[in-house]
């Protein structure tokens, strides 16, 4: 495995360490923030800004680590300040004191994703971009496994002490701050397009070629309609299975994830990225309506188990596929782009989903789910790409 650089690897680590440290707090975040007095609106409404911010400046960020022709600052910084958002949340709990903090570790994620991303693009070559960016999917993903049953064992031994598990949460952070350190970055040559401003971050869009256009606008349709995994946790505990299995079906979901994340990104590699992302988007079209009949529990594990090969099929496989249609000089403003307006799709997904299942009920929600991958699977399948640059 000589194509696992040592980059590669510190990178994998730094971000399991950094994805430990997030899914701690992912379980009792809404717990915590209910307790200090928010309502399910401005939950939503906090959600919705941190969404915002981290989907606004993963362009910006990508193009500008492409201008400077430098990765590794935007990587340390960017991680950097979403470690620092984790104590911040146990100092104070007044509204915009928690606004500031949930929007900072989501301007670190903006910052790190579109240079991370095109840094581990810069450590490999085409025939092997879906194992590398498998193997990274594989361990960042470890760290949602691990995340959420330390907070699980957390609350079961002091039960409610939210804080002190903020402040914990700083320590995975902050040995994912010293992993940077050691990453070394080759010099690259510097981008000679000029940075846009923030307010058009996603500029690249008009300069992209045809085949990135024609790729990233069909997984964009289904970002569209891909809404937050935690409609898949309420649907769970709707149809009556107590909290810690809902959780545990997370947990399961990860782990199956984690471990299938590389055999997919070397699966990719083999038989072509296009096959491997048609499949996936397939199979979470048969997920997404086997929830809407669902019952028992074996039959949501199964589901679950599934939801993540799917997971495993797309993820690095689509950033790897992209990474491939654009020039290597914009592979930051390109990842970042797609990464960018992926998640401002993933904020309208949900939102769209909650007013669909609360109107119609979540059988129409998911279905409606369901019938989209399928389309944007076909097209995938089917659509001849317009050639892409060296």
């Amino acid at each position: 495995m000589k194509y696992l650089t040592r980059t590669i690897w510190l990178l994998s680590l730094v971000s399991l360490f950094t994805d430990l440290a997030s899914e701690m707090l992912y379980p009792v975040m809404p717990l915590y923030l209910r307790s200090i007095g928010f309502s399910v609106v401005l939950i939503g409404v906090l959600e919705g800004v941190a969404e915002a911010t981290a989907g606004l400046s993963k362009g910006y960020f990508g193009q500008w680590s492409d201008r400077l022709g430098r990765r590794l600052p935007f990587v340390q910084w960017g991680y950097g300040l979403s470690a620092l958002s984790k104590p911040m949340l146990a100092v104070l709990a007044a509204p915009w004191w928690v606004f500031l903090a949930r929007t900072t570790d989501r301007l670190g994620k903006g910052l790190r994703t579109g240079a991370r991303d095109a840094l581990l693009s810069d450590e490999t070559t085409p025939a092997t971009k879906g194992r590398v960016f498998g193997f990274h999917r594989s361990l960042d993903t470890l760290g949602a496994v691990l995340g959420p049953a330390v907070a699980l064992l957390w609350l079961a031994l002091r039960p409610g002490d939210y804080r002190l598990l903020f402040v914990l949460a700083f320590l995975p952070g902050l040995a994912a701050i010293f992993v940077t350190l050691l990453v070394r970055e080759k010099p690259r040559m510097a981008s000679n397009r000029p940075v846009l401003p923030f307010w058009a971050s996603f500029g690249y869009w008009k300069q992209a070629p045809a085949a990135y256009r024609q790729v990233v606008g069909g997984l964009l349709v289904f970002a569209l309609f891909n809404s937050s995994d935690a409609f898949l946790l309420l649907l769970a505990r709707q149809r009556g299975l107590p909290d810690a299995t809902v959780i545990g079906l997370y947990i399961f979901y990860n782990l199956i994830y984690a471990l299938a994340a590389f055999p997919a990104g070397s699966l990719s590699d083999r038989l072509g990225p296009r096959r491997l992302l048609a499949g996936g988007l397939l199979l979470f079209g048969a997920v997404y309506a086997g929830m809407v009949i669902a019952q028992e529990i074996w039959a949501f594990g199964l589901l679950f188990g599934l939801y993540g090969l799917y997971a495993a099929a797309t993820e690095g496989v689509s950033k790897a596929w992209v990474s491939n249609l654009c020039a290597q000089a914009d592979t930051g403003a390109a990842l970042g782009t797609f990464a960018g307006l992926g998640s401002l799709a993933a904020l309208v997904a949900s939102i769209f989903t909650g007013y669909v299942w609360h109107t119609f009920g979540p059988a129409v929600a998911f279905g409606l789910s369901a019938g989209v991958a399928a389309g944007v699977a076909l097209y995938l399948a089917l659509i001849r790409l317009q050639a892409a640059p060296e």
